[in-house]
């Protein structure tokens, strides 16, 4: 299932949320909201405060189509994070599900393209952790099913940054599957798997198949990676 070939779903649903005034048009740009926030740390998301809320505050820009967002929890059990409470509306504010450019937001697609998909396990990195509290709100709002959330910690490097291919991180070497698949379930913090002398990559599969365990994982964030023997 390919995001480009399901608008039609997602303006269908923000039709929906416009109908039940659950949504409005936005013109507030990014800019603005950077000004109004001028004290907010670096990597510190922007707070949307409403300003459209009773209608668009100028008429020659395109909007944007934002979620209304109530005041109150939204909790849930991570499986590997543990217990998760967030304020969303006092986090975030109303956030975007259609851009000015008209692309629709992640938080929409992944909340139905999971649902349509009966997706009950969904399985990511804890720097999406953010995401879960906003794709719930979007699933209770629309009547869809709530999966379950497991989000895993983040390879990186040795002063702590993410290791992604935006960083300029090293590819994983497909000549050595192996040596890879041994170095993740050390970061996955499992038992010490079988030297790779003893065994290749059916091996290493096998032993971890049967000795998985999730609980080394609870509330680990951040991992390095360590080399094989």
């Amino acid at each position: 299932m390919y995001q480009s070939q399901r608008r039609a779903a997602y303006e269908a649903a923000i039709e929906r949320l416009l109908a039940a005034r659950l949504a409005y048009p936005c013109v507030c740009s990014r800019h603005e909201l950077q000004a109004a926030q001028a004290s907010r740390k670096p990597n510190d998301e922007l707070y949307y405060p409403g300003w459209c809320r009773l209608g668009p505050r100028a008429s020659t820009r395109l909007p944007a189509i934002r979620l209304r967002i109530d005041p109150g929890p939204t909790t849930f059990i991570d499986g590997i994070q543990g217990p998760q409470r967030f304020e969303v509306a006092h986090e975030v504010g109303d956030f975007v599900i259609r851009r000015r450019d008209r692309l629709h937001a992640y938080q929409l697609a992944a909340a139905l393209d999971d649902d349509t998909q009966r997706i009950s396990h969904v399985v990511r990195g804890v720097d999406l952790l953010s995401s879960t509290p906003r794709q719930m709100i979007l699933q209770r709002v629309l009547g869809l099913a709530t999966p379950m959330y497991a989000h895993l910690p983040l390879a990186t490097d040795a002063n702590g940054v993410k290791l992604s291919k935006s960083k300029d991180a090293a590819a994983i070497d497909t000549r050595r599957p192996a040596q890879e698949l041994w170095r993740a379930l050390q970061f996955l913090r499992q038992d010490p798997p079988p030297e790779l002398r003893l065994g290749g990559v059916r091996t290493l599969w096998e032993w971890a198949i049967q000795h998985w365990r999730v609980q080394p994982l609870h509330g680990l964030q951040r991992a390095k990676v360590a080399e094989p023997p």
